[in-house]
């Protein structure tokens, strides 16, 4: 008696890795995962998926790319915002007298400026960010404590804001750059002593570390992208470190702008089908400063109850 024969398996319903709501049956031919109609970029051989095609562009194109008006080296702005930080700090060397050139000038000085302050009494009047000075939170990432300071955060902003710009285009760039430098700021003034002035981009180079970080572990499977996210994930680590090391240093604007970053680097992609990816991103971050603002809010109504001789 023949045995009863045994039924084939079901089929694998596969699922786009970009689109988990959309099956599929077709795959890269570059690195294998499922993709959908929207995800498919002809090649010679089959479809790939839009990271593998863009990974190609990169290690073919890329070392014959000409300066264009948004990558010259004389146009980015990368290059744009080190010039206005290094034209503040003149501002503020002319303010501060010749003695402040390396080691920057006096506090209050530095307040009078426009440093990220809750409350600050300088010539008999009391200023601040708890007063409705809100333009501190901006106007302080252009400012720096000494000439240490601006170096180190111009380097960094040199090498990493130029390869996140490239990538990511100048509007994502200024978006995510001054989100990020803003949402340090709040946390430095939501976190720190009230009456401690802050000074520095380094929260909105923060913010880029973590938006370079975030947009290649998306991007992981692929050797390229794998392996500078392990050298960022150093560097950040380093600098984290160091953070947390030497005296004076914000570490609450840092770890404001490191986490912001991140969140903004997971959304450069956005989510869903890629019409709707920019909105996304958008939104988001949209949604971060809205929270920002409202921490904002928050921190203010709690520095004025705490100083009711101030305020009344």
């Amino acid at each position: 008696m023949d045995p009863t024969p045994v039924p084939p398996p079901p089929p694998v319903i596969e699922h786009c890795y970009r689109h988990p709501d959309v099956e599929t049956g077709v795959h890269c031919t570059r690195c294998g995962r499922p993709i959908c109609t929207d995800c498919m970029y002809p090649a010679a051989v089959g479809h790939q998926c839009p990271e593998c095609v863009k990974e190609a562009r990169q290690e073919f194109h890329r070392p014959a790319r000409r300066p264009t008006a948004s990558t010259g080296r004389g146009l980015t702005l990368t290059n744009l915002i080190l010039l206005s930080l290094i034209g503040v700090y003149v501002l503020e060397v002319a303010a501060g007298g010749p003695s402040s050139l390396v080691g920057g000038p006096t506090t209050p000085t530095l307040v009078r400026l426009g440093a990220n302050v809750g409350l600050f009494q300088t010539r008999g009047e009391i200023v601040g960010v708890a007063t409705g000075e809100w333009w501190r939170l901006i106007s302080a990432m252009f400012l720096h404590a000494g000439l240490l300071h601006i170096a180190f955060n111009g380097y960094a902003l040199y090498i990493v804001g130029g390869v996140v710009e490239q990538e990511l285009g100048r509007w994502r760039f200024a978006v995510l750059y001054a989100v990020t430098g803003f949402c340090a700021s709040v946390a430095s003034y939501a976190i720190g002593a009230p009456l401690v002035p802050s000074v520095g981009a380094s929260g909105a180079i923060f913010g880029l570390f973590g938006v370079f970080f975030a947009y290649n572990y998306q991007r992981r499977h692929l050797v390229f992208y794998a392996a500078r996210m392990r050298s960022m994930g150093t560097l950040i680590l380093i600098n984290l470190v160091l953070t947390f090391t030497f005296p004076g240093i914000d570490w609450r604007g840092h770890l404001g702008g490191l986490t912001t970053g991140i969140i903004g680097g997971l959304a450069v992609d956005g989510f869903g089908r890629r019409t709707s990816r920019t909105q996304v991103f958008v939104a988001t971050m949209v949604a971060l400063a809205l929270l920002a603002v409202a921490v904002t809010v928050w921190r203010t109504a709690v520095i004025r109850s705490q100083f009711p001789q101030v305020f009344g």
